[in-house]
């Protein structure tokens, strides 16, 4: 969430940076106006309250003094019923700005590029060679179902469409890799290792910032207590901290995190129909930081560099791109994207997003930390980044790594995890 006293010290600043984004923030000033009346409100409140006690210290004077304190009672009713309807206009004023805050994206970083959509993501890098191959290429969904490792069909009788069954060396290839992230950033990066809860509760979801932009995205389970799938580990993650003041000592505080994801993908309809690019439910390892500000962006290049090294070691091309303003996610300020090169298609498709989101997530969850012990408490930052998106390395692996009859070579890296070399 915004910082409401940066909107109104810099109004014009916030909208111009909003505006970059795409659409109409004008609407800052309607939460401005609103902001006004609701201080003037409060500061006549607290007038009336020094009135009233005021006047109510008459009563025992009148009183000793034989005067009817009737007047004074009447102007004592006055000043409650005036005090109640203050009261009721200062709750309606911040809950209608808070909605209206928890609606509102996060600033783009100023040194981010300015952009419409995905087509003006600026490429910082690439690495490794693609592949040249010398017989038809397949693609992954092709591979998957003539070596029976990947079953659609069944998937969507149990399921539906978006749902995929794993089997034989494509179950434990996909195994292999959780296994093979988690201890990749656990053991040589020194990230702490969580499974959190594969279902979280509608606070969760807007301290995050998925809601209440992206509620029709999620999947709610049919129970009272407002409860959600998981959409992203971010989730479960980034609120192990919500409610709390940091010590300044731990920080940056890193986990890994694994989960199964779990989306409507509403906004997709007709999009990568084929295969698992897409699905409704996926299984995703998750790194996410919890920094002093001071050294937030440090540590998202650490972080990025973190899930790169997935990709090197299992020897797949990739290329690293800055997204632009009108492509930036809704809670953050800056976002690497890695995107890796899938042969089928002879393109690269994104398999992981490290972004920053600086305090806004950290504001709607109230996660604290002291600088120093004479300081007053700041808002940390937080940071969020694949490590990767399981299913789209599994696509990247199948596709870069297929031969010409058909199998496919398992990476040398995850051959000790697999148990075999080849999936044939």
């Amino acid at each position: 969430m915004l910082d409401i006293k940066m909107i109104r010290e810099e109004p014009e600043k916030t909208i111009k940076l909003l505006s970059l984004r795409g659409g109409d923030f004008s609407y800052i000033h309607e939460i401005l106006e609103k902001d006004r009346k609701r201080r003037e409100a409060i500061q006549e409140s607290e007038t009336l309250k020094a009135k009233k006690n005021e006047t109510s210290r008459l009563i025992g004077q009148y009183k000793r003094e034989g005067k009817a304190i009737e007047p004074i009672l009447q102007a004592m009713d006055d000043y409650a019923k005036t005090l109640s309807n203050l009261e009721e206009q200062v709750r309606t004023y911040e809950e209608e700005i808070k909605l209206a805050l928890l609606m509102t994206p996060n600033l783009p970083n100023e040194n981010i590029p300015v952009g419409k959509d995905d087509n003006d993501n600026v490429e910082l890098k690439r690495w490794g060679e693609v592949r040249k191959f010398d017989f038809p290429i397949k693609s992954h969904y092709e591979l998957g179902e003539d070596l029976d490792i990947l079953d659609f069909n069944r998937a969507g009788k149990i399921s539906g469409s978006r749902f995929v069954v794993y089997k034989g060396l494509g179950a434990r290839l996909e195994r292999s890799l959780i296994q093979f992230m988690i201890d990749l950033h656990a053991k040589q990066h020194g990230y702490r290792e969580v499974i959190p809860p594969y279902i979280v509760n509608e606070t969760s979801m807007y301290s995050t910032g998925q809601f209440p932009k992206f509620i029709d995205d999620a999947f709610k389970l049919n129970d009272e207590r407002n409860l959600y799938l998981n959409p992203t580990a971010e989730v479960p993650t980034i609120n192990l901290h919500r409610d709390e003041v940091l010590e300044r000592e731990v920080l940056p505080i890193k986990y890994v995190a694994y989960t199964t994801a779990f989306r409507k993908e509403a906004g997709s309809a007709g999009k990568d129909t084929r295969g698992i690019l897409r699905q409704h439910q996926f299984n995703k390892v998750e790194l996410i930081k919890f920094t002093k500000p001071e050294e937030s962006y440090q540590e998202l290049d650490k972080m990025l560099q973190d899930s790169e090294s997935v990709l090197k070691l299992l020897k797949i091309p990739y290329r690293v791109v800055t997204l632009c303003t009108g492509d930036l996610g809704f809670s953050m300020r800056k976002t690497y994207d890695i995107e890796v090169w899938l042969p089928s298609e002879s393109k690269y498709r994104e398999i992981g997003s490290i972004s920053n989101a600086e305090d806004y997530q950290a504001r709607r969850a109230n996660i604290k930390y002291r600088p120093d012990k004479d300081q007053k408490l700041e808002f940390v930052h937080t940071l969020n980044g694949s490590g990767l998106a399981v299913g789209r390395t599994v696509i990247a692996i199948m596709e870069n790594y297929q031969q010409s009859d058909g199998s496919i070579v398992i990476p040398e890296i995850l051959q000790s995890y697999m148990g075999e070399k080849v999936i044939e």
